[in-house]
């Protein structure tokens, strides 16, 4: 008859599951932290591979943790920023709603034309001039998002100089212009990527929810194209659903 070294069924994985909810909760694994590896929970718990992986995989679905392929699976750490996904604003206001103080830093304020798929994505002529933006937006000084931003240079006063425009670009829109934004088309996808991000830090984001969204105001001008790519664990979504 074959010896079986190594326990394996549902109910062990749930033990794990457990064990590491009390030593999250407890402080033991501290947000950030790198969870012990599977093999190491096979040693500990005298489990099999399959189950420890269960148990992992449990943890997070569930939203406690998350696995970097290839570094391990770590604590999720608590967002920085929370916002809803029903209204439209400010990044800069939801990072102060949040109890954080916003910051920005403005890589790049060009203004050329529109390739062919963003006027096709814009509905715009193919000729349209826009000023191209790339921000790194920080709460705290933690970076929780990169966007990069397309407005057409149709909406600013002849005199206008790119490096005038600085901070908030919904608010710019309000105060400077007197175009408030009131209206948003978004997409929401997932995205993994290592190109995103630039500056400090960049090298550790990997994992983003990118809000792929074309402003108005409420004439039905067209304000700006942003793709906004928040950083994981950083920025977080709450969407309220009623029936």
């Amino acid at each position: 008859m074959e010896m079986v070294t190594k326990r394996s069924r549902p109910g062990l994985a749930d033990e794990i599951v457990m064990a590491i909810k009390v030593r999250i909760d407890d402080g033991t694994y501290v947000a950030g932290s790198r969870l012990p590896t599977e093999a190491q929970l096979c040693d500990e718990f005298g489990v099999s591979r399959a189950t420890a992986r269960t148990a992992i995989k449990e943890l997070d679905v569930i939203g406690l943790v998350h696995t970097r392929h290839g570094l391990g699976t770590f604590v999720r750490t608590i967002p920085h920023v929370q916002d809803g996904l029903e209204k439209m604003g400010s990044i800069s206001d939801s990072i102060r709603s949040s109890g954080k103080i916003p910051g920005m830093d403005y890589a790049r304020r060009t203004v050329r034309t529109v390739t062919l798929d963003e006027a096709e994505r814009m509905t715009v002529p193919a000729e349209t001039q826009v000023l191209e933006l790339r921000r790194r937006i920080t709460a705290d000084d933690e970076i929780v998002a990169y966007s990069y931003d397309l407005l057409p240079m149709s909406i600013f006063p002849e005199d206008f100089v790119p490096e005038q425009l600085e901070g908030s670009i919904f608010s710019y829109f309000d105060r400077v212009l007197g175009l408030p934004a009131i209206l948003g088309f978004a997409e929401v996808h997932a995205v993994e990527s290592r190109k995103i991000g630039w500056g400090p830090g960049s090298s550790e984001h990997n994992l983003f929810i990118l809000l792929d969204q074309l402003q108005y105001a409420d004439d039905g001008v067209l304000l700006g194209y942003s793709r906004s790519y928040f950083v994981e664990g950083a920025y977080a979504f709450v969407l309220k659903r009623t029936k």
